[in-house]
């Protein structure tokens, strides 16, 4: 496992190349081109598309609908190949899903764009107002919401319902767009860098069912172990947590208007319950593989003790450290007394849902390049974040926001879509985003995964003063929302 300064300091020198000066186009387009060239012949009957988008999840799907929907890409062909079946929501189900997502402010207005979070909201979803973040080995506390409680900070929505929401919205598109079921790709084929850009074929692909198309510009939304990035050749720094994810369902002990976030940060790791309903709530537990083992093997009732005392217990609290931490608190209300927020307590949890409990191993990645001639990663095929923060899914949708602009512009003006020069200025913009906010991430999930004294007493003091004032918290959420 990378040590903090080193897992920081690559993160960076990936974004080096397009945070520090803008690369020549044709030393990128031969670099880029050569680790993955195969020759395609265009000459046969193979359909052309002016984009192909490999994978129909979340992010993949919000992509077609957003392409599909650009007035500047009017008269594009698309192509959604998603392997899996059509996923159709004709009644949303009574049991909650395990997967959910914290989908922000800036991800609702990109589906409120695109049309599908009206659909969302009819089906399913749950604001919350609040987040409270606090150590199990301290005091120390940081709150952050909106003035007066007057707007959400968020939404928890599950997955299934956004994809839901998002294919009833495909099938409303004009016919440029299509969607392919049940389409696994076997292969992608590049044309040669070195030829003429007048004579360049296509890149072909080639499905399981022995079809191929092709496409000018193909967009690799096909998740962490991204095909599409492994065929391009494209390097991936990548880190394993050493933890994975127990993931379940919440009965709550008695309703509650539920619009609180909650997240505890653990020695072995953070736990958070997150807002469904007035009375359910979903839980993230990331912990050892051990104990996540350990948790899915309990009975109910001992699995429902665990989560509690995960939230209520003060086992690994010291008395010096709640000495320091009161004084330095005592401190800074001297100063500032009307600042920070004060605590509250989480609600307890009564029960789970039938067969609601499932684990996932916990790791983070980043794709030295999002781009190619012809190609473009977006969502975890360029990026995998801890989910300690909720951001995963969200710095996709912040993917298809940039890579849709570029692309209309690119149309607008009658360029090639897929041309390197406008695909390099969406690499530069979500690099400049995403490297920051996977380094903040990384150092948050390293930074309390400790109980030594003295990184508890620094940490405190940081959580306490950071909770003390609000334009800095303000900063921190806009940026999140993004």
């Amino acid at each position: 496992m990378h040590k903090l300064t080193q897992t920081t300091l690559t993160l960076h020198g990936l974004g080096r190349c397009v945070l520090g000066k803008k690369r020549s186009s044709a030393a990128k387009f031969i670099s880029r081109g050569l680790a993955c060239a195969e020759h395609v012949d265009d000459s046969g009957k193979n359909e052309v598309y002016d984009v192909i988008i490999s994978g129909g999840g979340m992010v993949g799907s919000a992509m077609a609908c957003s392409l599909g929907m650009d007035p500047n890409l009017e008269g594009k062909k698309i192509l959604l190949l998603e392997a899996g079946n059509k996923k159709v929501m004709d009644k949303v189900p009574d049991t909650y899903s395990t997967r959910v997502s914290s989908i922000s402010p800036g991800s609702a207005t990109l589906l409120s764009s695109i049309g599908a979070w009206d659909q969302i909201t009819q089906m399913r979803c749950k604001p919350y107002k609040k987040m409270q973040v606090w150590d199990a080995c301290s005091d120390a506390l940081i709150t952050f919401d909106k003035e007066n409680f007057e707007d959400e900070m968020a939404y928890i929505v599950e997955n299934d319902v956004v994809v839901a929401a998002l294919t009833r919205q495909l099938d409303s598109l004009p016919g440029n767009v299509q969607v392919k079921y049940r389409s696994k790709v076997v292969n992608y084929s590049w044309p040669m860098p070195h030829q003429a850009a007048d004579s360049l074929p296509w890149v072909q692909v080639t499905l399981a069912s022995g079809e191929t198309v092709q496409t000018k510009l193909l967009i690799g939304a096909d998740g962490p172990n991204s095909m599409v990035r492994q065929k391009l050749g494209i390097p991936i720094v990548k880190w394993d947590y050493d933890q994975s994810a127990v993931v379940a369902v919440l009965h709550l002990s008695e309703p509650t208007e539920n619009n609180v976030a909650w997240q505890r940060f653990l020695p072995t790791g953070p736990i958070a319950m997150l807002p469904l309903s007035d009375t359910v709530s979903s839980l993230v537990w990331s912990t050892s593989h051990r104990l996540a083992e350990e948790l899915l093997s309990l009975d109910e009732e001992s699995f429902v003790d665990a989560v509690n005392s995960a939230f209520w217990s003060n086992e690994n609290q010291s008395e010096l450290i709640e000495r320091a931490g009161s004084m330095f608190r005592s401190a800074l209300s001297a100063v500032m007394p009307s600042a920070g927020s004060p605590r509250q307590l989480p609600p307890s949890v009564a029960g789970i849902g039938t067969k609601s409990r499932v684990m996932f191993p916990l790791a983070a990645g980043h794709a030295s390049e999002y781009v190619r001639h012809r190609a473009a990663l977006i969502g975890d095929a360029a990026h995998r974040v801890h989910p300690l923060a909720g951001q995963g899914v969200n710095l996709g949708f912040g993917d298809v926001a940039c890579l849709t602009q570029h692309l209309s512009q690119a149309a607008f003006s009658g360029k090639d879509l897929g041309a390197i020069q406008h695909l390099l200025e969406y690499e530069t913009e979500r690099q400049r985003h995403n490297l920051p906010m996977m380094a903040a991430i990384d150092f948050m999930k390293r930074l309390y995964s400790t109980n030594a004294a003295p990184v508890v007493l620094l940490r405190t003091f940081g959580l306490q003063a950071t909770n003390m004032l609000p334009l800095l918290k303000e900063q921190i959420m806009g940026y999140a929302n993004k």
